[in-house]
């Protein structure tokens, strides 16, 4: 029997009344299990950050944020798997400029889409890279490195990084464009064979986190000439930023919590609110302080702008290096 207009209309309208109510219920009863944090790398900074402030976000959300380090790739192993899960709030990820930013220009078959397949949470961190040379390395300065660079062949002095593909990496990368010279590029198995190798003078230079390198040059085994902010850092005030020689020059290592594509939108606003009151904690604060990284907590929406703008700008960076991992 069809029901007439009128109490259609009405029974139309008590439903779409009825979808906040449900939306707040649903939220109301979110999170009832733990909730899986996938970082798609090994311990470091970015493990770090997802510890201290999944510590703190399950104190409020009185479900614990349980940990999955999910290494390889260059990160694409553990996002895909975010990307894959199911979006019901139960599996979020750490994504990094690496795997936000910058994979989808170096890997003709990335297995996710960095936009599409993702519900930006809110960028957690960001900090800033260095560069590092040897204790008796000739140039001083940043100006005196560039002259020194434009004297020498092409390719005649070597910088490390951590990895093919990551922000460092793309740091010296950019580092060569903006000033005209050319550098040979030697990858090494993390921060540690950097660092390593920068102290026993078997590599002249390096772009590496700020927090992994500038301990050791407060102990005197190696020197660091300059930070990849456009501002110097508060945790190495002394320290010029590289911009101040060479202008418009940045490279931020950042992070942030993604949710898998279609993620209700309340749980996402409820994950975003619980990430920027767990940075404001003075366990997270004072953490962060001491590695010299910066807190952001930015809104889902702005987190979103910010990792298109980095894709175009760093995709245009490893496109015209011609970077490519098969």
């Amino acid at each position: 029997m069809r029901l007439p207009t009128r109490r259609l209309a009405l029974a139309a309208l008590f439903s779409l009344a009825a979808l906040p109510a449900l939306a707040q219920g649903r939220a109301a009863a979110w999170p009832s299990q733990p909730i899986r944090v996938i970082v798609p790398f090994a311990a470091g900074t970015s493990d770090t950050v997802a510890r201290l402030v999944g510590a703190e976000m399950s104190k409020s959300l009185g479900q614990p944020l349980v940990i999955e380090n999910r290494p390889g790739a260059g990160g694409n192993i553990g996002t895909e798997v975010c990307a894959r899960a199911a979006p019901d709030g139960y599996t979020i990820c750490l994504g990094t400029i690496s795997s936000h930013a910058i994979n989808p220009a170096i890997y003709p078959r990335l297995p996710y889409d960095n936009l599409r397949d993702f519900a930006p949470i809110t960028q957690l961190s960001a900090q800033p890279n260095a560069l590092a040379v040897t204790q008796n390395f000739p140039a001083r300065t940043v100006p005196e490195l560039v002259a020194l660079l434009r004297s020498r062949p092409a390719r005649d002095v070597a910088f490390g990084t951590s990895g093919v593909g990551t922000s460092v990496h793309l740091a010296g990368t950019l580092f060569g464009q903006l000033t005209g010279t050319e550098l040979e590029h030697v990858p090494y198995r993390g921060s540690a064979g950097v660092a390593t190798a920068l102290m026993s003078g078997e590599l002249p230079m390096a772009f590496d986190n700020l927090s992994s390198v500038w301990p050791l040059a407060r102990e005197g085994k190696l020197r660091v000439l300059g930070v990849t902010s456009l501002q110097r850092s508060p945790a190495a005030p002394d320290v010029p930023a590289v911009a101040e020689t060479v202008p418009g020059f940045e490279s931020l290592s950042w992070n942030g919590f993604f949710a898998p594509a279609r993620t209700p939108p309340e749980i996402v606003l409820r994950l975003h609110r619980e990430a920027v009151a767990a940075l404001a904690q003075p366990s997270v604060a004072d953490r962060f302080r001491d590695l010299g990284i910066t807190a952001n907590g930015t809104s889902p929406d702005d987190f979103r702008s910010f990792v298109a703008s980095e894709t175009a700008r760093w995709g245009e960076v490893a496109r015209r290096a011609r970077i490519q991992i098969d």
